[in-house]
Order: structure tokens, then sequence, then C-alpha cells
């Protein structure tokens, strides 16, 4: 049931009378913008000066009720989902950018061995995460490096972290080296 302050508003933004505003509120569930539309579409109120309508679509819909119940049960408030994909699209194909710019190296003895980008390094270890990870271990211990390189992972901090692992490898192999020599 519309409120007397509805057929008010109604009344003063589409200039018709009372019974024409209350009869479109009635009919639009007491909605003032699916109102105002039904009155734009039987040509009780004329359509804004620039041309447009009272929606967002070119053309209003033939039941403004029904169209609007029916989009507002097709789609979730906020993003559909061909938005949420496309913006998911756009961060994995800056991601597989990111990956493919730097590299992961493996070298040893000041020559390089192995060098991946660091997307293949990624799906390796998604996949083949208990090869990898102890191959990669072993190797430490058989006195490789890693290190990574290119525009955004070939900075000091990361592979200040890499050298460090390499260090403690080193401190490993050398204790148990020293320990069989005392025995």
């Amino acid at each position: 049931m519309a409120t007397l302050e509805q057929v008010e508003k109604l009344r003063q933004k589409a200039n018709v009378s009372y019974d024409e505003a209350k009869a479109a509120l009635d009919a639009c569930s007491d909605d003032l913008l699916d109102a105002l539309i039904y009155l734009e579409r039987q040509g009780r109120v004329t359509p804004p000066e620039n041309g447009g309508y009272y929606t967002s679509r070119q053309e209003p819909p033939k039941d403004v009720h029904q169209a609007y119940t029916q989009q507002e049960q097709a789609e979730p408030r906020g993003e559909n989902l061909g938005q949420l994909f496309r913006r998911f699209w756009r961060w994995f194909r800056k991601l597989i950018r990111y990956g493919n710019a730097n590299y992961f190296d493996v070298w040893q003895k000041e020559q390089t061995l192995l060098s991946v980008p660091v997307t293949v390094l990624a799906v390796l270890m998604l996949f083949c995460f208990w090869i990898v990870l102890p191959l990669l271990l072993v190797g430490l211990f058989c006195g490789c490096r890693y290190r990574f390189r290119g525009p955004d992972l070939g900075k000091a901090g990361v592979n200040d972290v890499m050298d460090s692992a390499a260090k403690a490898a080193d401190n490993i192999k050398n204790e148990v080296m020293h320990s069989k020599e005392e025995d």
C-alpha cells in the first residue's frame, strides 16, 4: 500500500493527478522509480530532456515491474558472475606475465645449470611438490645454489634468503663431515 508521502513525491515528479500516481504505485508495488517508468510508458510523463529514459536500458521493458523483479532474481547484488570471471582472468594474466618475466636459476660453481621462468617453478611446485622440494634440498647439499633473476624478484632481499639457506646447508654438511672424521 503506497503511503501518502510516496504518492505526493510521484505527483510532483511526474505532474500527474493523485489517482494516477496512486494507481501507478499500486501497479508497481509501491516502487517510485518503477511507477515513474510505468507512467512514462503510458505517455503520461515526458522522458528526461536528454532523450533518455528513467532506466539504464535503451528501451523500457513491456512490463516494468515484472522485468525489474526478474532481473533482481537473476542477478545477485554487486558483481555478477561474468564480471567476477573477467576480474579473475585479468589477475591471472597479470600473474602469468609476472611469472614469465622473472626466472629461477640453479647454478653451481659460477655456472648456470638451469634457468626456468617462475611460472614453471610454481606449476611444478603445485603439481609435483613431493618431488621438486626434495630435489631442491638435495641440490643444496650437492653444492647447487638458487637465485631469482628478473625485474621483480631479482632483488637482494629474495636472493639473500636463498644464500642463507645455502649457507645453512653447507654448515650442516660440514658438521656431518666433521663428526665422521672424529669417529
